[in-house]
């Protein structure tokens, strides 16, 4: 058994809490983490607010990245010593799975969400006794252990900077990945990026690298359209003061945008996404707003070609994905060093409001120097 300080959310509305717990050792496919440091993201907020199912009180934490402490049995991916990422789980065995499209995997639900359990129904984790929900996105990283599915784990080199590189796990590879993976826009295209956080930015960052016609942020906090601009924008739009849709218009020439990224969950927001699109455009939705929200569309707009496409992840195979992401960073492509503001596993509360009030963009909580 191993001991471990957590942040722990006893209740939907309940503040992050500090306490100790008690992790299982590894199973055969398993492999025990010690943390250097963790992404805060909006689906942990999601879980702590209820908007997201989730067995509490419960470990969230799904951005991790630290050291491999042991191994199962059965892993073969890494070994003590080991620097890691941590990003979801999957079974491995579907055919989404097979095809190299793990965040549709049969189980994703279950075994990334909603059961806080292994797939056998175990806990991971316990508090005096008493079982946590635990094997949030396959490790529960708001912690100075995770014990992590060997399909959550990829290997960086020994030298990676963890304390920069956690949020590849979720934020940054699904905004990323929302580009690259799925809208692949057309050289000579134009693209919008409704919300410039870390999800936003991310997929600025991967638009940035491609030949388009023009990259247009759209958000209502200045300081974040103005990074925005400094990233690869060729246009920002604040929608506190300007028409969007009328903006997006004028600087397309009348045609809407080809591709947008809607990561603010919010309806109307994706209303505007399509209906500024331009005929057989596509807007990738990210942003997740509490289950059950609709959104109402103009049929007769859809009939011009336009797809709006849900994303989960990127739709990545991260132990792909994040290598090349680790790389673009090295190579001074992809500015984490931008976005990413440190604190510590007290402060996870205050790390919330800052991402709410446009203070931070990406909060990642630090264990340990790397």
């Amino acid at each position: 058994m191993v001991s471990a300080r957590a942040a722990v959310v006893e209740h939907p509305g309940a503040p992050f809490t500090v306490h100790d717990v008690t992790l299982d050792e590894p199973r055969p496919d398993e492999v025990l983490v010690r943390l250097v440091a963790a992404g805060l993201c909006h689906t942990d907020l999601g879980v702590q607010a209820g908007g997201i199912p989730f067995k509490l009180p419960g470990i969230l934490g799904h951005e991790g990245a630290g050291i491999v402490e042991r191994t199962g049995a059965a892993v073969t991916s890494v070994e003590p010593g080991d620097k890691v990422l941590l990003s979801f789980t999957s079974c491995g065995r579907c055919g989404s799975c097979r095809g190299g499209h793990p965040a549709y995997c049969d189980t994703w639900l279950p075994s990334n969400l909603i059961t806080g359990t292994r797939d056998d129904g175990s806990a991971t984790v316990t508090r005096d006794g008493v079982a946590l929900g635990g094997h949030f996105f396959g490790q529960s990283s708001f912690a100075t252990y995770a014990l992590a599915d060997e399909r959550s784990v990829v290997k960086v080199a020994a030298d990676a900077d963890l304390e920069l590189l956690a949020p590849l796990g979720c934020g940054v590879q699904t905004g990323f990945g929302a580009v690259w993976n799925i809208l692949r826009p057309e050289p000579g295209s134009t693209l919008a990026v409704f919300g410039t956080g870390a999800v936003g930015l991310a997929a600025l960052l991967a638009a940035r690298l491609l030949p388009l016609a023009a990259i247009i942020a759209i958000d209502r906090v200045p300081e974040r359209l103005a990074l925005a601009a400094e990233l690869g924008a060729t246009h920002t739009i604040n929608a506190d003061i300007d028409d969007v849709a009328a903006t997006l218009l004028t600087i397309t020439g009348g045609r809407g945008v080809d591709n947008s990224v809607e990561t603010t969950a919010r309806p109307a927001v994706l209303r505007t996404a399509v209906d500024t699109l331009a005929a057989r455009g596509a807007v990738a939705v990210i942003g997740a707003p509490p289950a059950g929200t609709e959104v109402a569309l103009d049929v007769q707009g859809l009939l011009t070609g336009k797809r709006v496409i849900g994303v989960t992840l990127g739709d990545a195979e991260p132990q792909t994905l994040i290598p090349h992401l680790v790389a673009l960073n090295r190579a001074g492509e992809l500015p984490l060093d931008r976005l990413v503001r440190h604190y510590t596993l007290d402060e996870l509360d205050a790390a919330a409001r800052d991402m709410h009030e446009g203070r931070t963009i990406k909060p990642v909580i630090r264990f340990t120097a790397s």
